[in-house]
């Protein structure tokens, strides 16, 4: 058996905030989304990953795999979105046996309306407290963790090809 390794001073208070981060930046986001559109901030990414896709569609496991969503909690939301009328399920227009979601022109509507008060709202709980420096750390240790989790992610991906992701 292999003694434990404790968290030192430094790195307590690192997971200490990380893991306050991810709970109080989320909510907050979603309650900013909740009050601007009535839908929240998955709701909101599904939408926004729709929106960056080329011809506003993408094949349900691209879309689960750009949301890091398992393909069951995609469904559920493809469906609710679906029935506000923000997209569609259609064949693939290259392979009938693949389901994609669309972003109807309601959606991509609706997307434009939500994103400038959404990246506000990043901008001012997350980004502006921030140097730039600091914001170029957290997008090159935010990979390495990613990398961890998930080696195949699609964010790692359009980081290794130039593009810009969200």
């Amino acid at each position: 058996m292999t003694e434990t390794r404790w968290l030192n001073a430094d790195e307590r208070r690192a997971w200490l905030a990380q893991l306050s981060i991810n709970t109080l930046l989320p909510a907050a986001l979603d309650t900013q989304l909740h009050a601007a559109g009535k839908l929240s901030l998955f709701d909101y990414h599904v939408l926004a990953m729709l929106s960056e896709a080329e011809g506003r569609f993408l094949p349900m496991s691209e879309l689960a795999a750009r949301t890091s969503a398992s393909l069951s909690r995609l469904s559920h939301v493809v469906t609710k979105l679906q029935n506000r009328g923000w997209l569609e399920r259609r064949p693939h227009p290259g392979d009938a046996r693949v389901t994609t979601a669309h972003l109807t022109d309601t959606g991509m509507a609706t997307i434009e309306e939500l994103a400038p008060a959404h990246v506000g709202a990043v901008r001012s709980l997350l980004l502006d407290a921030l140097s730039e420096d600091d914001v170029a750390d957290l997008a090159r240790i935010g990979e390495k963790i990613v990398a961890r989790l998930d080696k195949d992610h699609w964010i790692l991906r359009e980081s290794k090809s130039g593009s810009t992701p969200v």
